[in-house]
């Protein structure tokens, strides 16, 4: 299982991409043969992977964003992109 350190940047690669499926009204994550429907925690912690702030940053952004503590939501983060990043679907770099 890979793991995240504060500085390790987040990218969405090449070939992946949110996108909303308005017919469903739901947001998709779309990679090379699969759809990952996402649910609103997902959504809001990829809205924010930009590829150029680290890890610790985007969870700065989000406990702000909503009033979280930075310890619970670094885990959540953490656990969620390392379970993409297995998958290959995000890069940690």
């Amino acid at each position: 299982m890979t793991t995240v350190s504060a500085q390790a940047v987040p990218v969405i690669p090449r070939g992946v991409r949110l996108h909303e499926d308005k017919l469903r009204g739901q947001w998709v994550l779309l990679a090379p043969e699969r759809t990952i429907i996402l649910d609103p925690i997902g959504l809001a912690i990829l809205q924010e992977v930009d590829g150029r702030c680290s890890f610790q940053t985007l969870v700065e952004r989000l406990a702000a964003k909503y009033d979280a503590p930075v310890d619970q939501i670094s885990g959540d983060v953490a656990g969620f992109l390392t379970g993409l990043a297995d998958r290959r679907i995000v890069e940690l770099c």
